[in-house]
């Protein structure tokens, strides 16, 4: 694979960048409690936290298994959320993102993943990309739905927080392209 520490992928109005110290702020400020209600990370009161996510992520990014990315708008730069790509060195990576809660309702999640997926389709090796959602989230739901997700399974998950998640995997197949 190509190096992605220093990957830009470019949707009609996003733009995902490598994460970096740079957003720490915004990713300590948005990454709140009501954000986090139905993911498996939980929000930490100090920002020492983050940092250490960052510099894993950064470090992660090097290595080359796993794709952390900031989510900003194309034309102001603001900082939307992140998403990511994991266990890239794997058959079955999985996609992860988060909104900050004055972004919600514009549809920046859809076009951001759909943005992560053509990139994974063009630039891995993959049999299918994992999004799993506790079955409460309707609205991430919709998004591995929009991308012709299909239900692989269900499952509980405790989360960092200790609390319990009921999980639907979708499974997002890479296209076969016709020779």
């Amino acid at each position: 694979m190509n190096n992605i520490a220093n990957i830009q992928i470019d949707s009609q109005r996003l733009l995902l960048v490598p994460i970096s110290h740079r957003y720490r702020e915004s990713v300590f400020q948005e990454f709140t409690e009501e954000i986090t209600d139905y993911t498996h990370v939980v929000p930490d009161p100090d920002i020492a936290k983050t940092d250490v996510f960052i510099q894993q992520s950064i470090q992660e990014l090097k290595d080359g298994t796993n794709l952390e990315l900031v989510i900003l708008l194309k034309e102001t730069k603001e900082f939307i959320g992140c998403i990511g790509l994991h266990d890239l060195n794997t058959n079955t990576p999985e996609l992860g993102i988060w909104t900050k809660k004055s972004a919600h309702g514009n549809h920046y999640g859809r076009e951001a993943i759909s943005a992560l997926k053509a990139w994974a389709e063009n630039n891995l090796d993959y049999e299918y990309l994992r999004y799993p959602v506790d079955k409460r989230n309707i609205p991430s739901q919709k998004i591995p739905e929009s991308l012709g997700g299909v239900i692989a399974g269900e499952y509980d998950k405790t989360n960092l927080g200790g609390k319990t998640l009921h999980i639907v995997e979708y499974r997002l197949y890479k296209p076969i392209n016709d020779i």
